[in-house]
């Protein structure tokens, strides 16, 4: 059986435009016994409210980052949505993913003071309730392609999560995850052409799905209608920062509960590595392989800035022309019943990374708005819904 799991791992289908992320065709469907590691924070819109928005994003990416290392691969189909994430996980990986998803909800609520929601959801009990998951990946790079997920399954699992089906406890006291690569260390990234605005567009009641695949298009369209397609990262990279707050975070992920002085040792190596990579990127110098300007480079090109999750989601960088243009194409779908959406404003960007290495290619970077973002998208997308719901 791993065997055929890597083959559907390999054999998966990648696109290069993504525009083509809406065609049904591209996608597959999760092998039998496969599992959906899913996590979220509860009320993160207070959570963000009180100005954690590292923190919650952090949390999220740490779902990732825990399973990933847990299975000892990095190719497991995944998608970050902000204050939360969805794993893909085989049949021979879901006891290693349990474990997982329950030492990160303890490490959420030991080191970052977030209460956080686990669950592993057999894709069998989606596909009982009429849903499935089909995946696809999007090559945003050479070196890094990203999964798609269609087929409503992800957010069927993520509704029954948050009634209380499928919730795994959380681990004693002091257990930790393996959160090796995950980092927090780039300042916001302010917008350069007027907002950061993050979107979330989901199927609407009218189910009508080729009116929905050309809301899609038309969305991707807008929002690439400059010389970086709404990327809200610089071409060359963010800007290395000494963020605190991302800098005791990322300390905090490599070292085990109440050991100050670990935390201390790692605070003190990451300040000192965001220092070299600082004076590096300044200098144009290189040390060995590393190179910190090709680096920052190859930061911008491996970031997740849109994905589909049984929906579109975005957080690009546009102006405000194209933002009334996008806002206006939302609000017709959902006159139109072929959308709901969500949308948030902000003026800067934020990115939680997982770098296995330095010297590396295929490190991946999760872009949020750093007002809100996603969540607060979806708490719209969310009211939205309420107000069409029949009573």
């Amino acid at each position: 059986m791993i065997a055929a799991d890597d083959e559907f791992l390999t054999g998966l289908p990648v696109f290069r435009h993504f525009e083509d992320v809406a065609d049904p065709a591209l996608y597959r469907a999760l092998p039998p016994g496969w599992g959906l590691a899913i996590a979220d924070i509860v009320d993160s819109t207070s959570a963000i409210g009180s100005g954690r928005y590292k923190a919650v994003n952090m949390a999220g990416a740490a779902v990732i980052s825990g399973v990933s290392n847990s299975l000892g691969r990095h190719d497991l189909p995944f998608v970050f949505g902000g204050d939360g994430a969805a794993v893909a996980v085989p049949p021979h990986g879901l006891p290693a993913a349990r474990t997982a998803l329950s030492n990160v909800q303890r490490w959420v609520k030991d080191d970052l003071d977030l209460a956080m929601r686990v669950a592993l959801v057999p894709v069998e009990d989606i596909r009982e309730n009429g849903f499935d998951i089909r995946v696809a990946r999007f090559q945003a790079s050479e070196d890094v392609s990203y999964a798609m997920f269609s087929g409503g399954g992800n957010s069927w699992a993520e509704a029954r999560m948050k009634e209380g089906h499928y919730a795994l406890p959380a681990a004693e006291a002091g257990e930790r995850p393996d959160l090796t690569g995950l980092s927090c260390r780039w300042n916001p990234i302010p917008a350069t052409h007027g907002k950061v605005v993050s979107i979330i567009a989901v199927p609407g009641p009218s189910r009508d799905m080729p009116a929905f695949r050309q809301l899609v298009i038309d969305l991707v369209d807008l929002a690439e209608q400059d010389e970086r397609h709404g990327h809200p990262v610089p071409a060359d990279g963010p800007k290395l920062g000494f963020v605190g707050e991302g800098l005791g975070f990322e300390a905090r992920a490599g070292a085990a509960y109440h050991d100050v002085w670990g935390k201390a040792r790692r605070s003190l190596r990451i300040l000192g590595e965001s220092l070299l990579i600082t004076v590096l990127g300044v200098t144009g110098l290189s040390l060995g392989r590393f190179n910190a300007v090709r680096y920052r480079r190859s930061v911008a090109s491996n970031t997740d800035f849109r994905k589909f999750d049984d929906g579109l989601k975005m957080t690009v960088d546009i102006d405000v022309a194209r933002l009334e243009k996008i806002r206006a194409r939302l609000e017709a779908g959902r006159l139109s019943g072929s959308c709901y959406y969500g949308l948030h404003e902000q003026d800067a960007a934020l990115m939680t990374c997982i770098v296995p290495s330095p010297l590396s290619r295929d490190h991946m970077h999760f872009v949020d708005g750093a007002d809100g973002g996603y969540a607060a998208a979806a708490s719209r997308l969310k009211a939205q819904m309420q107000v069409a719901a029949p009573h």
